[in-house]
């Protein structure tokens, strides 16, 4: 049974005795003056669905990296059981104040019960996502003594996974298992199963294993709906972060609707998770979960000086996962559509440089791969550049500012909506801006190269609009 509405009675009754204390602070403190808020402002986008450039900064992002093996903490804890009724009311749950509201007045507030109870939610998703944890090891056969007439000597690594189906598919990241010769899946009770690599996509970095599950089958985890995620809800991550496997982290959901080079492909990773949870080198192909216990990302990548977590981690949205994981596990690799186009997003700057209102939004093209769908559609890249206090711009190229009716507001809107709603063969209609006048263009899309040729935003190395 889901301990789903137990675990949210308790984090509900921590908030709301937490937020009782604060209000009984306040009461006796009218005079709070709040503090201003601030405002960041978005920088425009470059990337492509050809490649992704990198962006100047000392920081990079990159899969998490593998680490050394580590002894195995044998041990399951026992579950948590919820009602029927409790989880009932977990779904029909009311907001925080609401309840507050309901608590008898007069009531004395033990700090120590908020704690507890805080303490008892994050126990509880503990337990009851560990049975599906796994930790991933991997032997890689790599070359030593230089590339030709090198010893090929085995190289261990390890990161980690959970469990898709009772059936004995575990979920990981392609970049955990690219190149593996042999991939043993370990779980919390000390269970060792070999796998073997069923299917893998480097574009979205998500693989699937299969082992033999024992008698009984293997828990699978719960999978939420990171599309109904919101900015600074909890995220929790467990996996073998430096070797230490089955560690829990603990953070916020910091931003959503990331575009991010895939790490192991040339193509850009859509609508991608970005959280403050430490995510450390062996956290790869782990769960994201929410307070629920329910997975709603898999963590794969760092934006790091140090290699470390630095609190700008990265995950696939579970919601990724649902589309993709099917088809490896029927067909073992995911096809995407393809337009062949290289494009900016369209900001004030550039739109007036380009002698439109300063209000337009869409995709600048500045690259167009020969032969490839938009080329063969008349589609247009910039023709010319133009300087503007020291900046160079690209100018007089098409505009996309539509597809299927959907509006394009910059390239992170056209990639994910390639990825996610099309696949090779369609046919979709795009609204063009030429030469200040707007008109359909129909493109057929192909599947994506295996190998994609440099993209011209890295030929010319443009700079990002303002």
């Amino acid at each position: 049974m889901r301990p789903s509405g137990y675990l949210a009675f308790l984090m509900l009754l921590a908030l709301a005795l937490v937020l009782l204390a604060c209000g009984r602070d306040l009461s006796q403190d009218e005079a709070r003056t709040p503090q201003p808020g601030t405002e960041s402002t978005p920088s425009s986008t470059i990337a492509s669905d050809s490649s992704v450039p990198p962006k100047e900064t000392s920081a990079s992002v990159t899969p998490v990296p593998s680490t050394p093996m580590a002894t195995q903490v044998p041990g399951t804890p026992p579950p948590i059981f919820a009602t029927p009724e409790a989880v009932q009311t977990t779904a029909a749950a009311t907001p925080e104040p609401s309840l507050i509201a309901a608590l008898p007045p007069g009531l004395v507030i033990d700090p120590h019960l908020s704690l507890s109870a805080y303490e008892e939610v994050l126990v509880g998703i503990y337990e009851s996502i560990l049975p599906s944890v796994v930790q991933v090891q991997v032997r890689t056969n790599v070359r030593t003594g230089g590339f030709v007439g090198g010893e090929l000597r085995p190289v261990p690594s390890e990161g980690s996974g959970f469990v898709w189906s009772a059936e004995g598919h575990i979920v990981t990241n392609h970049h955990v298992i690219e190149d593996a010769e042999k991939v043993l899946v370990v779980f919390a009770d000390g269970m060792e199963l070999p796998a073997k690599v069923l299917g893998s996509d480097p574009d979205s970095d998500l693989a699937v294993l299969k082992v033999d599950p024992p008698d009984g089958g293997l828990k699978p985890v719960h999978q939420g709906d990171s599309d109904q995620l919101r900015v600074g809800q909890l995220a929790f991550a467990v996996g073998s972060p430096f070797g230490q496997e089955f560690s829990m982290t603990g953070g916020i959901v910091s931003a959503l609707g990331r575009v991010i080079p895939a790490g192991t492909s040339q193509f850009s990773n859509p609508n991608v998770i970005q959280t403050d949870t430490p995510i450390n080198p062996g956290n790869s192909g782990g769960p994201l979960l929410d307070r629920y216990a329910n997975v709603i990302g898999i963590n794969a990548q760092i934006l790091s000086r140090t290699g470390s977590s630095s609190g700008v981690g990265f995950s696939v949205p579970i919601n990724t996962a649902k589309r993709i994981i099917p088809v490896l596990i029927e067909e073992g690799d995911y096809t995407y559509a393809y337009l062949g186009i290289s494009g900016t997003t369209v900001r004030n700057t550039l739109a007036e440089v380009n002698g439109l209102p300063p209000e337009t939004r869409g995709v600048l093209l500045v690259g167009i791969v020969p032969n490839g769908p938009a080329d063969k559609a008349g589609l247009t890249e910039a023709k010319d550049t133009r300087e503007v206090d020291g900046v160079t711009y690209p100018v007089d190229g098409d505009i996309i500012t539509a597809i299927d009716d959907a509006p394009v507001e910059g390239i992170d809107d056209l990639i994910s909506h390639m990825v996610e709603l099309n696949r090779p063969g369609d046919e979709v209609t795009l609204e063009v801006l030429s030469d200040g006048r707007m008109h359909e263009v129909v493109v057929e899309l192909s599947a994506r190269p295996e190998i994609g040729p440099l993209s011209a935003l890295q030929e010319s190395n443009l700079p990002t609009p303002g």
